[in-house]
């Protein structure tokens, strides 16, 4: 096995102003003892058999996810990867098996240049979307539940490759507008 990466959790600071900025809409008032006790219950991911491809991410939080609806989930977690590779993210195949919830982007793509860039340490976000007509019924995860996965790939560049520029900011910065 090629050991090409490390998690992290992003600083106490990162994933509060993170924390916030999802939920800020929500009827909850969250104050900075309840944001701090999510905080240090943060599980790093992990593999649970050897011949587990995925590490299991767990969400910080309880909470309900209706049909037709979406959920940002700050994970409160970064990585550290090796150049050559990249980190994939993807539902549990359970959650979308029995419900039909998967990624609002289908699969996440986790740079190894996302890593402590300056706008949000590389701050993992998973996007849920519950939008499957088979099913129609509302999806509930428990704090600490793992609820996706993320898988380590390399990747090939072409032989003609003359990338040079340098990440400057978080999620979506390396679009070019």
């Amino acid at each position: 096995m090629n050991r090409i990466a490390k998690f992290e959790k992003v600083s106490f600071e990162q994933f509060k102003k993170d924390f916030i900025k999802c939920f800020n809409g929500e009827s909850t008032t969250y104050n900075e003892a309840y944001i701090e006790s999510i905080y240090n219950n943060i599980k790093l991911p992990e593999r649970k058999t050897k011949h587990s491809g995925g590490y299991d991410f767990h969400t910080p939080i309880s909470f309900t996810l209706p049909f037709g609806d979406n959920i940002i989930v700050p994970t409160g977690i970064k990585a550290r990867i090796d150049e050559g590779w990249v980190l994939k993210e993807y539902v549990r195949s359970s959650i979308g098996f029995k419900y039909g919830v998967s990624l609002a982007n289908g699969t996440g793509i986790i740079d190894g240049d996302y890593y402590n860039n300056k706008d949000n340490e590389g701050h993992i976000f998973i996007k849920l979307s519950n939008n499957d007509r088979t099913f129609k019924k509302a999806l509930t995860i428990f704090n600490g539940d793992a609820f996706c996965q993320g898988i380590f790939v390399p990747y090939g560049i072409t032989v003609d490759d003359n990338a040079t520029d340098i990440r400057k900011g978080g999620i979506g910065s390396t679009n070019s507008r």
